[in-house]
């Protein structure tokens, strides 16, 4: 069984900076890539990046390059998204999740999410 925990998430002023963490309980972590998404009220998911098993290399949407990173540990079980610049449209319910096979295919486990809140 793969149980994804996410938290960090809370309320933040514009330009303001926040880090997410993913927790994954079970015995592959390493194995699998993991993705970050999130979600507004009213929008569709969106992709925001990724990093591979090793968390050697990581992908990221053109909304959020530059201002969000990546990253992993995966002796801690835990990926991590360090978010700066933080805009009013980044308010969103953020989910971490598995990567099947891959970084760009399907995920198929996830988290439940962390509301992240940007004031303007």
């Amino acid at each position: 069984q793969v149980q994804l925990v996410e938290s960090g998430g809370g309320l933040v002023q514009a330009g303001g900076s926040l880090s997410l963490s993913c927790v994954g309980f079970g015995r592959t972590f390493s194995t699998y890539a993991m993705g970050w998404f999130r979600q507004a009220p009213g929008k569709e998911r969106e992709f925001l990046g990724a990093t591979i098993k090793s968390g050697s290399s990581t992908y990221y949407a053109d909304s959020v390059k530059g201002r969000f990173t990546i990253s992993r540990d995966n002796a801690k079980n835990t990926v991590y998204l360090q978010m700066n610049s933080l805009k009013p449209e980044d308010t969103a319910l953020y989910y971490c999740a598995r990567g099947l096979a891959s970084w760009y295919g399907e995920y198929d486990y996830w988290g439940q999410g962390t509301q992240v809140t940007v004031s303007s």
